[in-house]
């Protein structure tokens, strides 16, 4: 292959080019970037750039190699795989022999067609407009209580604002496990969040937003109303180009879409049973997919790809680094330290089988809470 493009620079972009690089390749490599900024890293922007406290410029990627080129404001707006040429918004259309698709997500949202106002957490410049306003907030609403949106409410917290999290169902429940998930609301209340239940939905008010309306229960209304009601892949540039879609680009074990195109990161989705897909929106994941779609580019026939269930969250001062298959069944075995204080290493079981660990404010290694839930 003389000319490979990856369109986007997400962390499975910048990834799947840097490990081409490794792997050998020597060809023309061009990265496809819509946004204006250098790469960067999405983790702190629910924390440290949101809150006010982390320069945007220290979530910086590194650097690809000096043999790169990397195109910002470059976006993607069809691909003809017969003709190997992926279309742009702007510019002529970019020409390849092996192509990485790793266009990602957008945060989805809840507002109506030409409301505005409604603020999500997805890019640099979502993080900072919302800490923009911060300084004159008292009170906050983050409709959605999943990773992110519990992340959001932590940071607002920590910013003195008064916080409300809405949800349909309870809080992390879904993702971690009624244990877990009870062990963390809790300290969140202690912190001083107001959680309100919405199971027939929400829907935004006022426009600019300033509140949400929950069924039966009224209208809730905040300074800052943030939305983390999860993402949508970035496939619509993909619809007239003959490879499937199905909530998401569907990717085969080594991460192939078709000959000569692989995929890798939150923009993927793969068959689990037949007509069922799955995502895998993580940051871990998208990692391991994009080297493993590096391989299979390169190679032809890469090593399957093998999902790497390890997952991170930092919450009302809970550092909790989790590895197994989520969500936990029951109570853990603790295996040092006591989750009621805040810090402990515990464990879940199938039998005798370890199933999944979880180091809460505990220095375990992951490579090492990897191997004891056998998730490594």
């Amino acid at each position: 292959m003389r000319d490979v493009v990856v369109v986007g620079a997400s962390i499975a972009g910048v990834t799947a080019a840097s490990a081409l690089r490794a792997e050998g390749y020597r060809g023309r490599l061009t990265v496809l970037s819509e946004e204006s900024r250098p790469p960067y890293s999405r983790v702190p922007l629910s924390k440290g750039v949101l809150g006010g406290t982390q320069a945007p410029e220290t979530t910086a990627l590194p650097a690809l190699p000096d043999d790169v080129e990397l195109r910002l404001g470059s976006r993607a707006t069809a691909l003809h795989t017969e003709r190997h040429l992926v279309e742009l918004e702007d510019g002529d259309p970019v020409p390849y022999d092996g192509l990485v698709i790793a266009t990602g997500s957008r945060a989805r949202r809840l507002g109506a067609p030409g409301q505005g106002g409604e603020l999500v957490v997805r890019t640099l410049e979502d993080a900072e407009a919302i800490a923009s306003r911060v300084p004159g907030a008292r009170t906050a609403l983050v409709v959605g209580g999943g990773f992110l949106g519990m992340e959001v409410a932590s940071t607002l917290n920590r910013h003195g604002l008064a916080v409300t999290v809405v949800d349909r169902d309870p809080p992390l429940r879904r993702l971690v496990g009624s244990w877990l998930a009870d062990l963390v609301v809790a300290r969140a209340r202690a912190e001083g969040i107001t959680f309100a239940s919405a199971p027939d939905g929400v829907a935004l008010v006022g426009d600019p937003v300033r509140g949400a309306a929950v069924a039966g229960g009224g209208e809730l209304h905040a300074d800052i109303v943030v939305s983390a009601v999860g993402d949508l892949p970035n496939v619509e540039w993909l619809q007239s180009s003959g490879l499937t879609v199905a909530g998401g680009l569907v990717v085969d074990a080594s991460c192939r879409v078709a000959q000569d195109v692989v995929a890798a990161g939150d923009v993927t989705v793969v068959e689990v049973s037949p007509g069922v897909f799955r995502r895998e929106p993580h940051w871990t994941s998208a990692v391991v997919q994009a080297r493993a779609a590096a391989l299979t580019l390169l190679h032809g026939a890469g090593e399957p790809y093998q999902p790497d269930h390890y997952f991170w969250t930092e919450q009302f001062g809970l550092d909790l680094k989790m590895a197994g298959h989520l969500p936990f069944t029951g109570a853990p075995r603790v295996s040092a330290g006591d989750p009621a204080s805040g810090s402990a290493l515990m464990a879940w079981f199938e039998g005798e089988r370890c199933v999944g660990a979880v180091a809460m404010n505990h220095r375990m290694p992951v490579v090492r809470l990897k191997a004891m839930a056998r998730a490594a």
